[in-house]
């Protein structure tokens, strides 16, 4: 049976294994001699579309040929997936992917791809904190004033998320597992929906990522009260961590990389990785991403697999713990 353990072990053996099926050098040489989709499991104007577009602009002014984003949203970002699990692995079909590609193993007992051994890891775009923001009518203005309402009123508080078992559904089951607090989960299907709602206080609060919630943090509408990693962002430097407010120990982030199909040749996956590097580096790049909370990583394929293979040990126990179920 194909069970959440069982998918675990296998996408443990899977990362790391970037051999390919082989391509002339001359076709690995000249790569990319036309234009490549970059497959987004998610909707336009997600934190996953805006950074992975970012990238792909430039990737496109690099070598001259269309970096097209093609957003293929379901099933918390397995549609997408499988789509590019399927492709020609010859570096014209790439996924741009969340976290939630190594959360997904543990949710689901029945996925139509292997998340690990059916993809070529190329390099991680961005490491990202989830941001804790508040409806402007709550009367807290701190973690320690959340969690002391929360026990006064105990199971009234509801927090939003993107998702079932997404990484802010997780990071909400794993605050209140750390202070013990009770508070009600009300899944959306997608961060856009959940900020208008907790704007207009149908829910009280979320973890969210920042490049979706900074902006309304900017704009005076929602109460920005920590962020989760376990130091401080270097977008809003002055905003405590929920280790630092009260909440020791407490570390989530969720993060954005590239993948391509199995067997993508090396030559293919380190070219892109060091370009990426290289944009990554850009002053405008690095200003768009800073501005949206997102810290650029860029790193190589093999850095990125062994990353891989440590996140999904590491929300495999966040979901046993927490009890998070999926859809």
């Amino acid at each position: 049976m194909n069970t959440p353990a069982f998918s675990q072990r296998r996408a443990l053996m899977g990362w790391g294994l970037l051999g390919a099926l082989p391509l002339s050098w001359a076709q690995t040489a000249g790569y990319p001699s036309r234009p490549v989709r970059m497959v987004v499991p998610f909707p336009p104007g997600g934190p996953t579309d805006v950074l992975a577009r970012i990238v792909a602009s430039k990737l496109g002014e690099r070598f001259g040929q269309a970096f097209a984003i093609d957003n293929k949203a379901g099933s918390s970002g397995m549609m997408g997936s499988a789509d590019v699990a399927k492709a020609v692995p010859d570096g014209y079909t790439l996924l741009g992917n969340a976290s939630i590609h190594v959360i997904n193993p543990s949710l689901y007992p029945k996925i139509a791809f292997d998340a690990s051994a059916d993809f070529t890891p190329i390099t991680q775009l961005a490491h990202v904190p989830l941001i804790l923001v508040v409806n402007n009518d709550l009367p807290v203005r701190s973690v320690k004033e959340l969690i002391a309402y929360a026990k006064a009123n105990p199971g009234k508080l509801n927090f939003a998320s993107s998702g079932n078992a997404a990484a802010p559904h997780l990071a909400g089951e794993s605050f209140k597992l750390a202070t013990g607090i009770d508070m009600q989960h009300v899944p959306y299907k997608g961060s856009s929906p959940a900020l208008t709602d907790l704007i207009g206080g149908q829910v009280q609060l979320m973890f969210d990522s920042m490049p979706s919630a900074m902006p309304f943090v900017k704009a005076g509408k929602l109460r920005p009260l920590a962020v989760t990693t376990a130091r401080r962002s270097l977008a809003v430097p002055d905003l405590a961590t929920v280790a630092e407010a009260g909440v020791p120990g407490y570390d989530i982030s969720t993060w954005y990389g590239l993948w391509g199909p199995k067997g993508l040749p090396k030559e293919v996956a380190d070219k892109l990785a060091n370009e990426v590097a290289r944009i990554l580096k850009l002053p405008d790049v690095k200003e768009r991403y800073a501005a949206l909370g997102a810290e650029p990583v860029g790193n190589s394929p093999e850095e990125f697999a062994a990353y891989c293979k440590s996140e999904l040990l590491k929300w495999a126990k966040v979901v046993k713990d927490s009890g998070a179920k999926a859809d």
